[in-house]
């Protein structure tokens, strides 16, 4: 059913209608949304989140606007594949095979985004870094790929608000997404991804422990990465 607005509310029906199964039968359909500027919903192996492409503008602003979020919180970025992460930000510098150890999975790393880096720079901008994820869910990473770019995403709750890990905690949010993917309830009890500073060489923050510090601790540490005090 198609989204449709009468006197500035959405109906009951339509709301439904903006729900679909997180399958790849529906993969073409949103990655076709992000192309003309989109939001979407989708579930991740974390938490449910709002993206759309992060080389749109239009979009990424529409992103800060649903979320009621301060231009200057940054977003993430959320691409298919590990190989694609150095195409958006600084990865050389990093110990052989230690990405392929952390991703797919419920990290976050912090890279710089370098001279080359293919994002806008509209995107977070006056950072010099940029936080990378790649998700071990299907369905993300085959929109990621058939978008040939980034995806800006962001947890699916107004800033300040409990995270999300079904549709329906979020119902309230869905007259704004061309489209909500609903992967059922999500195991990860609101914790969101481990986010890991790796601008350093040699050297790791945990900026976030959320659901998997201590597994990814143990990762970097094997890389024999020297942990950093976190600031304060």
């Amino acid at each position: 059913m198609a989204f449709s607005l009468e006197n500035g509310q959405v109906s009951v029906e339509n709301k439904a209608g903006l729900v679909r199964p997180a399958t790849e039968a529906h993969a073409e359909e949103a990655i076709q949304a992000l192309k003309t500027g989109k939001v979407i919903a989708v579930p991740t192996d974390t938490l449910y989140g709002f993206a759309c492409d992060a080389c749109s503008l239009e979009a990424v602003n529409r992103i800060y606007e649903i979320k009621g979020r301060k231009h200057t919180s940054p977003l993430a970025i959320c691409v298919g594949d590990v190989s694609d992460i150095n195409r958006f930000a600084v990865t050389d510098h990093l110990p052989h095979g230690l990405l392929d150890s952390l991703l797919p999975g419920p990290v976050t790393v912090v890279l710089s985004r370098g001279e080359s880096s293919n994002l806008e720079k509209s995107l977070n901008p006056g950072l010099e870094s940029i936080g990378a994820r790649v998700p071990d869910s299907n369905f993300v990473r085959v929109i990621a790929r058939g978008l040939e770019s980034a995806l800006a995403l962001t947890s699916a709750n107004l800033t300040g608000q409990p995270s999300s890990v079904s549709v329906k905690d979020f119902e309230n949010l869905w007259e704004h997404c061309a489209y909500v993917y609903d992967g059922g309830v999500l195991p990860s009890g609101r914790a969101g991804s481990t986010v890991v500073d790796l601008t350093r060489l040699g050297k790791f923050k945990i900026l976030r422990p959320g659901s998997a510090k201590e597994e990814t601790t143990a990762i970097l540490e094997k890389h024999s990465l020297l942990e950093e005090p976190a600031a304060g």
